[in-house]
């Protein structure tokens, strides 16, 4: 399993702020994950289009698209952080 985070803006708008994904579907990258949670359409399609600005983390570390991601994992997807 695969524990994904949903923080800011993320979370209000898919309306949920956690969930658990089998990883037994072909989801090996963070890229792959982000198709995977688009393809179920409407929110999700436009929230996390390939067009918005999204940081990730695994394991609280930061991630690209490339990075691996697998079973135990923790996957946090949230906007990119402004301040001043």
């Amino acid at each position: 399993m695969i524990r994904i985070l949903y923080f800011a803006r993320l979370r209000e708008q898919l309306g949920l702020s956690e969930e658990q994904l089998d990883t037994q579907s072909a989801i090996a990258t963070i890229a792959d994950l982000l198709a995977h949670l688009r393809e179920r359409g409407g929110v999700w399609a436009a929230t996390l289009s390939e067009g918005e600005r999204l940081m990730t983390a695994v394991n609280q570390e930061l991630a690209r698209l490339e990075t691996p991601i697998g079973d135990g994992d923790e996957v946090a997807i949230f906007p990119p952080v402004t301040g001043g």
